[in-house]
């Protein structure tokens, strides 16, 4: 009853939100994954079984990588919510991609498979109940409950027991995570840390190094330029580049970093077209792991205005650098408790720091893989 009651909000949905659905589908950034999603445009089910994996967009994608080379031998299937988690994910080769259609058709759209694979909370109660009628063995990795979402979960407890029961296990990402999951009706729960520690971030492109000093602000959201611009005063001997967390944001962050270096007298430059001024906008997708590799300093954004709950700090750690982040972080804080010597402090603290005094990060625990691989083949 509860799963056709279910289905019907579904339908419901679909049929109100389609006159939204058919005018954002014209819009650059969704005109290939909307229609896919919700219309089924050249996303046909996967052909073949194997080990299905979905996971939301680019930042799940990357971390799946390292599994993926250690499932070589097996048939990969991938499924994504967003476009930048597609185009990621077509860079890697014999690995079958499509879009996770809207609930609506996965009844009809989802093929056995030898096992599901789910990265983090994409919940998609249909996702798992269909799979799982199927004959598909079903199993959630990465999983965590924040404590942000903690209580909205627990008011709704009982959906989620409805969704894990056609979960088959589950992998945490600590033992915090482990009792909050279990109290929603999680079963096989194991803790095998976060499996974005499983291996280093592979460099796609090597930077030369600059003789200056490098600060990277590393996925800033609006706003956030602006006020670390104000609490930045750069050296004769340090150069910063700025990483906008979306694309589509490059032309309004070009502007205001132009005019913040006119105003300093500092020369400025695009990464597309130099590495060597005192403020550099990276205006380019899938290079700020290329940019750790040569940072000295790392502004981790997100987290120095309320709201965002900060970003991933495993990467700027991998390659030792100094990491400097906001208060802000509540979203990720089963990672940052993966990293030695994060220097977190506010706004206005940001302007007295040496960063000379700042200790080099350090990655602290790393999960197991070959746990992981094992429970999935």
């Amino acid at each position: 009853m509860l799963l056709f009651s279910y289905y019907l909000l579904v339908v419901l949905i679909y049929i109100l939100a389609l006159p939204i659905l058919i005018i954002l589908s014209f819009k650059q950034k969704y005109k290939i994954s909307l229609p896919a999603r919700f219309f089924l445009k050249s996303n046909t089910p996967f052909r073949n079984e194997g080990i299905w994996f979905h996971a939301c967009s680019l930042g799940e994608v990357n971390s799946l990588k390292t599994v993926f080379k250690e499932l070589k031998e097996e048939n990969i299937n991938l499924s994504v919510i967003t476009g930048t988690g597609y185009k990621s994910a077509k860079k890697v080769s014999d690995l079958h991609v499509r879009f996770l259609p809207f609930e609506l058709f996965l009844p009809f759209w989802i093929k056995k498979q030898k096992t599901l694979v789910v990265t983090e909370a994409e919940l998609w109660p249909l996702l798992f109940i269909v799979s799982k009628l199927k004959g598909t063995k079903t199993v959630l990795i990465n999983a965590r409950v924040s404590d942000n979402s903690y209580e909205s979960y627990k008011k709704f407890a009982w959906f989620y027991r409805w969704i894990f029961a056609s979960i088959d296990e589950v992998f945490a990402q600590s033992e915090v995570d482990k009792s909050r999951l279990e109290e929603l009706g999680a079963k096989c729960v194991v803790v095998n840390g976060n499996i974005k520690t499983f291996s280093k971030p592979i460099v796609t492109k090597e930077y030369k190094k600059p003789k200056k000093k490098v600060i990277v602000m590393a996925s800033s959201h609006e706003g956030e330029e602006q006020l670390l611009l104000a609490s930045l005063n750069l050296k004769k001997d340090e150069m910063l580049v700025v990483v906008p967390r979306h694309p589509e944001r490059f032309e309004s962050v070009d502007r205001l970093l132009k005019e913040f270096s006119q105003s300093r007298d500092l020369s400025y430059a695009k990464l597309s077209d130099d590495l060597k001024t005192d403020i550099v906008l990276c205006d380019k997708m899938g290079e700020l792991v290329n940019l750790f590799a040569i940072a000295n300093v790392v502004l981790l954004c997100g987290s120095f205005k309320d709201g965002i709950g900060g970003h991933n700090p495993l990467e700027p750690a991998f390659f030792g650098c100094k990491i400097v982040s906001g208060k802000y972080t509540f979203n990720q804080k089963a990672l940052f408790s993966l990293v030695e010597n994060i220097k977190v402090c506010s706004v206005d603290e940001l302007k007295n720091i040496n960063f000379e005094e700042v200790k080099p990060s350090k990655v602290l625990h790393v999960g197991d893989i070959n746990t992981l691989l094992n429970r999935i083949r």
